[in-house]
């Protein structure tokens, strides 16, 4: 039988252990955090029902999720009429009933409608997995990537928008990062500006083209504008809108004028305001003047959010956002669960390491890696290491015994190309004195250690 050359699907990566230390880096500070603010971790599977994906993001992401084929002969049960043709389409729902997870906030709804009456309101939960989207692999997408959501859903106290403020400052100061914006806007105030248009109506359209502000400046948006049904005289009302400056305060200022013959814009400032109000109240003033900034133009899948809408940017680095969310005010009525309010944001894990990548933030050492070697002798000898190893691994410290007794050129190299900091010398004066000797890997320094010392220096 020929060999088959090995290869990755499309769009799929392989994690090295190097790069598993530093991914479960990210991971584990978040998890850390989340768990801090009261959030608890959940799970669900890798694929649903089709009928539980479908639908629920509009018809070109219905195009993107991953059909499973049914076990076993699957077109048997397929129509007659429909196996010669050539739209696969019509056929999908004959042959396939599964589906890989798209994203993690569609089967999040589901599960708190099939476990109302086991969780607690509100139910605060973070989820890390990954999800599936059949896009064309380019550099930074991918087929398969994983997502970190953070959620709570049956509380309509802004005093969570206001924790997600907290939460996204201390995870990226923990991480390292030092120059970053959590850029916030409500999706009251972008429906407010719509209406004192005279554009409810073309508030998509609106938000759309203003969402483009950064890339095509503000000629390209009134020209989109123009295109997309509003006038000259409706550019005149928007162009203070769109090109508000100053301060937070001097923002919500001026937008309280601009606003003021609108009910739902007004609320959606005053929505704006009680957020800023728990940040102070909360000791994080400072947060206000230097992290965190309204931003009029920040739309994030408008037809979604309902309140206040998060996005997170680096200045450090090129790169686009690298976390957002906002409040949605009806997540459960897709599955028949009306009226609960959510209020969730994300973490772009891929994006983050490569920031952390790129400014070289990552610890030096894998918390998890092997921190001693032990040089294997003889088989005499390995008798006596093996009850130290055991020991060491006792004190909760990655220890390796290397397999067997191989030239110490190539047991050495092994540690380097591991990364492991010490090793273990355990000869026949070593077994007669008690006295081990650890060599540095990094300085080269040996010196002899009791049992004892060794697994306090490790420690």
């Amino acid at each position: 039988m020929a060999s088959i050359k090995p290869s990755l699907a499309k769009g799929t990566r392989d994690f090295s252990p190097v790069e598993m230390d530093k991914r479960n880096h990210i991971y584990n500070t978040l998890k850390t955090i989340f768990r801090k603010f009261g959030y608890a971790e959940i799970q669900t599977p890798s694929f649903e029902n089709l009928s539980t994906l479908t639908g629920k993001y509009g018809d070109e992401g219905d195009k993107l999720i991953f059909k499973i084929l049914n076990s076993g002969d699957y077109l048997s049960k397929a129509p007659e009429d429909l196996l010669g043709s050539k739209n696969s389409t019509s056929l999908i729902s004959h042959i396939s009933e599964k589906a890989l997870r798209y994203d993690l906030t569609v089967p999040f709804a589901r599960y708190v409608v099939m476990h109302q009456n086991d969780i607690a309101l509100p139910f605060k939960r973070f989820q890390i997995q990954p999800v599936w989207r059949a896009d064309r692999p380019q550099r930074g997408r991918y087929r398969e990537f994983y997502q970190c959501d953070v959620d709570v859903v049956g509380s309509s106290s802004l005093l969570n928008e206001a924790e997600f403020i907290l939460i996204y400052n201390e995870a990226l100061v923990e991480l390292g990062l030092k120059d970053f914006n959590i850029k916030l806007n409500n999706r009251k105030v972008l429906s407010g500006i719509a209406e004192v248009v005279g554009k409810p109506g073309l508030i998509v359209d609106m938000t759309v083209a203003i969402d483009k502000l950064d890339k095509i400046g503000l000629e390209g948006v009134n020209k989109e504008l123009l295109e997309r049904g509003f006038t000259q005289d409706d550019l005149e009302v928007l162009k203070p809108i769109i090109e508000l400056g100053g301060s937070n305060e001097e923002k919500l200022s001026s937008m309280r004028e601009v606003l003021s013959s609108s009910e739902i814009g007004m609320k959606g400032i005053a929505e704006i305001e009680e957020v800023f109000d728990y940040v102070r109240k909360f000791g994080r003033g400072d947060l206000l003047e230097k992290i965190v900034e309204v931003d009029i133009t920040l739309a994030r899948g408008l037809n979604y959010y309902t309140g206040c809408i998060f996005e997170v940017k680096t200045n450090e680095v090129q790169m686009g956002s690298i976390g957002g969310g906002g409040r949605y005010d009806d997540l459960t009525g897709m599955f028949g669960l009306k009226d609960l309010t959510g209020v969730g944001v994300s973490f772009g894990a891929d994006r983050i390491f490569d920031v952390l990548e790129e400014l070289n933030l990552f610890p030096t050492e894998g918390s998890a890696r092997t921190k001693l070697l032990i040089v294997n002798f003889d088989s005499n000898l390995e008798s006596y290491t093996l009850p130290l190893l055991y020991q060491i691994r006792e004190a909760g410290i990655a220890v390796e015994l290397y397999p067997s007794a191989v030239k110490l050129k190539k047991q050495m190299g092994y540690a380097d190309s591991k990364g492991i900091p010490f090793v273990l010398l355990v000869g026949v004066e070593e077994v007669e004195s008690g006295q081990l000797s650890l060599k540095d890997m990094k300085t080269g320094e040996q010196q002899k250690v009791s049992i004892e010392e060794l697994i306090e220096k490790l420690k």
